[in-house]
C-alpha cells in the first residue's frame, strides 16, 4: 500500500542545482510528488511503497549535486495525499530564514566550452551559467534561492532559455541564474570619459586595448577588477602610480593552467586549488620561472606571485583573446573597498582606468578575490584572505539559543552572526579606519540582520576603546538593547583554533600561542606575543614576550625603523644614525624616556629585524617587513640553525636579547638569509619550549604572524611526533578570525585568567 512520505535536507541546498536532482532521480523511481524550496532547505514529498522511497532517500543523500553540502536529512512519515506525476513547486516562506547561504561558483566545463565554442547559441556570451556554477551570494537579495530574489529577475527568460529551465534533461533545468544573449545581461565598454566605444565583440576590443598597454576596469561578477598587461613593465608602473599602490604585489591572472604551468611549478594541491570552484588567488614561489611577466614590477622584491585563473565568463572570454597572463587587482582606490556600482566605478577610478568594461547585472554582496598559500615543506593551507567562493558560510557546531552578534576586529575585519541553526562569517572587509570600508562593514551588519530578520540579542565587542567595530558594537547593542560583552583580542584568537579543531572539551590542556601586531591587553598594554593555556573551560595568559616601548602610536606599525629604535641599545647607534635624522632620534630618546605604554608584539619584532637588515624601514603595505624578511628564506636546514634566546623565566621571552643576539651576528657579517633563518627558528624553538615548560603537548596557533609559511614549516619539523599542532585551516590566521573568535570565547571560556 503506498504511502506519503516528507523528506526536509537541510546545510547548502539551494542554488546548488538540488531540486532537479531531486526531480531527476524521483522520475527515475517512478515516484510521484513534490519538491521545494523553504527558508530552511529543501521540503520533497514522495507517495510511492515504502522500501522505494527509502532507496531514493538513500541514493539522494549519498549522491547529492556535487557543488551541495548536506547538514542534516530527515524522513518522516506524512499525511496520505495523491500526486499526478512529480513536480518542482514555487518556494513558500512560512518562517524566517534558517539555512546555509551559496557562494559563488566558478564557471564550469561545461560552460567554458560552451561560450567558445562558435556553433553553441551561447557563444561569447560572458554570463552563461548553470545548475552548477556563476554568481550566487554576489547576486542575492534574498532567500529561499528563486530568481525573484536575485538581481536576475529584472532579465525575463526568452523562449529557448525558458524551454531549458523546463526540460528535465537539461542541465538548466531549473536553474535560476539562467540567461542568453538575447534576453540577458548586457556588456557596455567605455572610455574613461564616458564616451561609448561601439564594439561587436567588446570583450575581443577590451583584449586590444590592454594589449596596447592601457589600462582596464571590468566590472566582473563580484566586483571591479583594475586590468593590465602583465607582461608590460610600463603599463604596471602607471597602474602602481595611478592606484597609489608602489610596492604591493598584484594578482596575475593567467589565461590557462596550460600556461601557468609552462611558466611556473607548481604542485598536485596548488592545482587543485586554482581549478576548484572556489578558484581563488594561489601564492607560488617563482622559483625557475619561465615565463615573459616583468616580475620586478609585479611584485617588488618577492620571491612569490599571487596567480589565479578565470572564474568567471567575463574573465574566460577574455582570457581566450589575449593568450597572455593580466593584471586582475580589486577595482578600487587605495585603502577603499572593491566597488560594484557603475556609478560610483566611474567617479572613483576615472584617474586611474583608461577604459571601463560594464555590464548591467548589479552586484549586491562584493567580495574580493579569496587567497591562499601553502608552506614549500608540509604543504599547510594558510588562508590569507576569506572572501569570494568561501563567504558567508562556515561550519561549527555552536549550542546556543541566543541570537549573536561578534563585530571582529579593526584591520582585517569580518562580521559573525548567529541568527539561527548556522553560523555565517562575512567576507573580508578591510580597514575600518577608512570611511568607505567602515561604511561597508556597516552595510554589512545591517544586511545580515534584514536578510534573517533579527536582530542579536547579544553583541560580542573587542576590548580595544577605539576599535571603530568596538564602537559600532556598543552602539548596535544599544540600539537593539542586546547584552553587550568584551572578549579580548588575543583570547579571541586562540578562541579561533580551539573552534575551529572542535578542542573545547580537551581536559588535558592546550597551549595557545597568539602572535601579531597589536591587541589591546587585559593590562591595557600593548600585546601581541602571548601564550596561553585552556583547560576545562578555563583560558589563562602563562607568559608573553618581554615588553618595550610602544613608540608614536600607529606609526610604529607604519615604520619598521621605530621597532628598531625601541629594541635598539647603546652599541646600535651606528645603525639608528642612518635610519633617523638627528632631531627625530632626540624625539624618540624624549618618547622612550617618558613612554608608559608598552608591547609585547612579535609582529613588530619582525619589523625591527627587518629594518635592521635594511629590507625595510617604512610599509608601505599591511605586513610588508615581515613578507621581505621571509622572503630572504630560499632554503634551510634545521641543524645549520641556531636560537637567540637561551632560556626563559616565568613564561617570559627575553625580546632584547633576543634583539641583541641577533644584532650581534648582523655586525659579524652573517648573511641577512642566515639571520632571517635563525630569527624563525628562534621564534620555532621558544614554541617548543614553552610548551615544554608546561608539559602541554598540543598547541594551537594564531594571529597574523603564523601567515609565515616558513615559520609554520619550521615547527612542525621540530615537533616531530610529540605533538599535536594546530593552525586556522578554514579561516585566515590574522584578524579576519577575530569575530569567529569572539563567538568561540563566549560559547565556551567560563573562567579567564
Amino acid at each position: 500500500m503506498p504511502k506519503t512520505y516528507k523528506i526536509i535536507v537541510t546545510g547548502r541546498v539551494q542554488g546548488v542545482g538540488f531540486r532537479p536532482h531531486v526531480f531527476n532521480l524521483a522520475t527515475k523511481f517512478k515516484l510521484n510528488g513534490t519538491v521545494s524550496n523553504n527558508e530552511e532547505g529543501v521540503i520533497i514529498y514522495l507517495t510511492g511503497d515504502e522500501d522505494v522511497v527509502r532507496s531514493f532517500y538513500r541514493i539522494l543523500t549519498e549522491h547529492p549535486p556535487k557543488a551541495s553540502k548536506i547538514k542534516e536529512h530527515h524522513l518522516y512519515e506524512a499525511q496520505s495525499q495523491h500526486f499526478d506525476g512529480f513536480h518542482i513547486v514555487p518556494s513558500k516562506k512560512a518562517g524566517k530564514l534558517n539555512l546555509q547561504l551559496t557562494p559563488d561558483f566558478a564557471i564550469c566545463d561545461d560552460c567554458k566550452e560552451e561560450i567558445t565554442n562558435s556553433d553553441n547559441r551561447r557563444y561569447h556570451y560572458p554570463f552563461t551559467t548553470c545548475v552548477n556554477c556563476g554568481p550566487r551570494w554576489a547576486i542575492t537579495n534574498s532567500f529561499p534561492f528563486e530568481r525573484d530574489n536575485t538581481n536576475l529577475d529584472v532579465f525575463e527568460m526568452c523562449d529557448t532559455c525558458t524551454d531549458e529551465y523546463e526540460d528535465p534533461s537539461n542541465r538548466r533545468f531549473h536553474s535560476q541564474t539562467n540567461t542568453c544573449s538575447n534576453c540577458g545581461i548586457q556588456l557596455k565598454l567605455s572610455t574613461a570619459n564616458g564616451d561609448i566605444l561601439s564594439a561587436e565583440h567588446p570583450i575581443q576590443k577590451t583584449a586590444i586595448l590592454i594589449k596596447e598597454g592601457n589600462i582596464v576596469a571590468i566590472k566582473n561578477t563580484s566586483g571591479y577588477l583594475l586590468c593590465c598587461e602583465a607582461n608590460n613593465a610600463e603599463a604596471i608602473k602607471k597602474l602602481r602610480e595611478r592606484k597609489n599602490r608602489p610596492s604591493k604585489p598584484f594578482a596575475i591572472l593567467y589565461p590557462s593552467l596550460t600556461l601557468l604551468k609552462r611558466d611556473l611549478k607548481i604542485n598536485e594541491i596548488q592545482e587543485k586549488t586554482l581549478t576548484s570552484p572556489e578558484s581563488p588567488i594561489v601564492i607560488i614561489p617563482k622559483t625557475n620561472f619561465t615565463g615573459d611577466l616583468a616580475l620586478n614590477e609585479l611584485a617588488p622584491n618577492l620571491n612569490q606571485l599571487g596567480v589565479m585563473l578565470p572564474y568567471s565568463g567575463i574573465l574566460h572570454l577574455l582570457a581566450k583573446e589575449l593568450e597572455i597572463p593580466i593584471v586582475a587587482t580589486s577595482g578600487n582606490i587605495h585603502a577603499s573597498p572593491i566597488i560594484n556600482d557603475e556609478t560610483m566605478a566611474h567617479k572613483e577610478l576615472n584617474g586611474v582606468a583608461d577604459y571601463f568594461l560594464d555590464h548591467d547585472l548589479k552586484i549586491t554582496n562584493p567580495q574580493d578575490d579569496s587567497v591562499v598559500k601553502f608552506s614549500p615543506k608540509f604543504n599547510t593551507k594558510i588562508i590569507f584572505r576569506r572572501s569570494r567562493g568561501l563567504s558567508p558560510n562556515f561550519d561549527t557546531e555552536i549550542d546556543t539559543n541566543k541570537k549573536i552578534m561578534a563585530m571582529g576586529g579593526h584591520l582585517k575585519s569580518t562580521v559573525a552572526f548567529l541568527p539561527n541553526d548556522y553560523l555565517y562569517i562575512s567576507q573580508y572587509l578591510g580597514n575600518l579606519d577608512h570611511f568607505d570600508v567602515f561604511d561597508r562593514y556597516t552595510s554589512t551588519v545591517e544586511r545580515f540582520m534584514k536578510l534573517f530578520e533579527v536582530t542579536p540579542e547579544v553583541v560580542l565587542v573587542d576590548k580595544h576603546p577605539g576599535y571603530n567595530s568596538t564602537r559600532h558594537g556598543i552602539e548596535l547593542a544599544k540600539s537593539t538593547t542586546a547584552e553587550l560583552k568584551q572578549v579580548q583580542h588575543h583570547k579571541a584568537h586562540f578562541a579561533s583554533v580551539l573552534g575551529e579543531h572542535a578542542l573545547f572539551d580537551n581536559e588535558s590542556g592546550i597551549l595557545g600561542v597568539v602572535w601579531d601586531g597589536t591587541g589591546y591587553g587585559d593590562d591595557a598594554q600593548i600585546w601581541g606575543g602571548e601564550f596561553f593555556t585552556y583547560q576545562n573551560g578555563e583560558m589563562k595568559r602563562v607568559g608573553h614576550f618581554d615588553y618595550y616601548d610602544w613608540l608614536a602610536g600607529d606609526k610604529m606599525a607604519k615604520e619598521p625603523r621605530i621597532s628598531f629604535f625601541s629594541l635598539s641599545n647603546d652599541t646600535m647607534q651606528s645603525e639608528i644614525c642612518q635610519k633617523f635624522s638627528k632631531q627625530e632620534i632626540s624625539v624618540y630618546n624624549h618618547l622612550k624616556k617618558k613612554e608608559s605604554l608598552q608591547t609585547s608584539s612579535v609582529g613588530r619584532l619582525f619589523d625591527a629585524v627587518a629594518s635592521l637588515l635594511d629590507l625595510c624601514n617604512f610599509n608601505t603595505y599591511e605586513g610588508e617587513a615581515a613578507i621581505l624578511l621571509e622572503n630572504q628564506i630560499t632554503d634551510y636546514q634545521l641543524e645549520n640553525c641556531k636560537s637567540y634566546v637561551s632560556e626563559m623565566v616565568n613564561g617570559t621571552v627575553p625580546t632584547k636579547e633576543l634583539f641583541n643576539n641577533l644584532y650581534l651576528d648582523f655586525k659579524t657579517g652573517k648573511k641577512k638569509e642566515e639571520i632571517a633563518t635563525n630569527f624563525l627558528y628562534t621564534l620555532a624553538t621558544v614554541v617548543l619550549k614553552m610548551a615544554e615548560q608546561w608539559n602541554i603537548q598540543e598547541i594551537a596557533m594564531s594571529g597574523g604572524v603564523f601567515q609565515n609559511t616558513v615559520l609554520v614549516d619550521m615547527i612542525k619539523e621540530l615537533s616531530g611526533s610529540e605533538y599535536k599542532l594546530y593552525f586556522n585551516r578554514n579561516l585566515s590566521p590574522n584578524d579576519e578570525n577575530i569575530s569567529f573568535g569572539q563567538l568561540m570565547y563566549n560559547q565556551h571560556i567560563k573562567i579567564e585568567r
